[in-house]
């Protein structure tokens, strides 16, 4: 059991590795939606690949940050019920619905993504809006997206049976620590203060 603990702090770094790097992108996909609707209005100029830019960049975050969502327990639960349960009972739910719903979900989906996506590489299928974007980075997003989530599923349910082996503490629990809009304030003030030492 110690050596699938460590695989999952191995998963759990990975995840919060992408997660804290995805939360950048929603500055970014902010940026260029401002950027976007700024030219247009002074310019009287518009490209349909800035708009799908921002659909790329946010489907990048919502799928390749649902692992992220799983580790920090912040995905959608039924709190009126689970929060009646024992401990114990909300960790055995959460063994079966990973391995009886998430698992089999998350490998469907990869697996049926999969052929559309050599499809657009093959064809080097293009967006049919005037000036768009190449389709296959975006449906590379859905098979990343859904092993990611495999994996940090993986590591979940190694917790959930370590807990209920008595070996760790419960995973479920919330500990209150910083948001993620108060960690991805902190990150920018950081690299503020490492630009301005940075500077002669």
């Amino acid at each position: 059991m110690n050596a699938l603990l460590g695989l999952s702090r191995l998963i759990d770094a990975i995840s919060t590795r992408i997660g804290r790097w995805l939360s950048w992108l929603i500055l970014v996909t902010v940026l260029i939606s401002a950027a976007n609707a700024t030219v247009r209005k002074l310019f009287d100029y518009s490209s349909n690949a800035y708009l799908e830019i921002q659909w790329y960049l946010f489907s990048a975050t919502f799928l390749l940050g649902a692992g992220y969502t799983l580790l920090r327990n912040e995905h959608v639960r039924i709190d009126i019920i689970s929060t009646r349960l024992s401990r114990r009972a909300r960790n055995w739910i959460d063994v079966i619905g990973i391995v009886f719903f998430i698992f089999p979900m998350c490998v469907l989906i990869a697996w049926l993504s999969w052929p559309l996506l050599e499809d657009a590489w093959v064809r080097n299928e293009v967006s049919t809006n005037a000036g768009g974007l190449i389709i296959w980075p975006a449906r590379l997003l859905v098979p990343v997206g859904f092993v990611l989530l495999i994996l940090q599923a993986i590591s979940e349910l190694i917790k959930r049976i370590a807990f209920l082996r008595g070996l760790i503490p419960d995973p479920m629990e919330k500990h209150a620590g910083k948001s993620s809009e108060e960690e991805l304030a902190e990150e920018i003030a950081r690299q503020r203060d490492a630009a301005a030492e940075a500077k002669p």
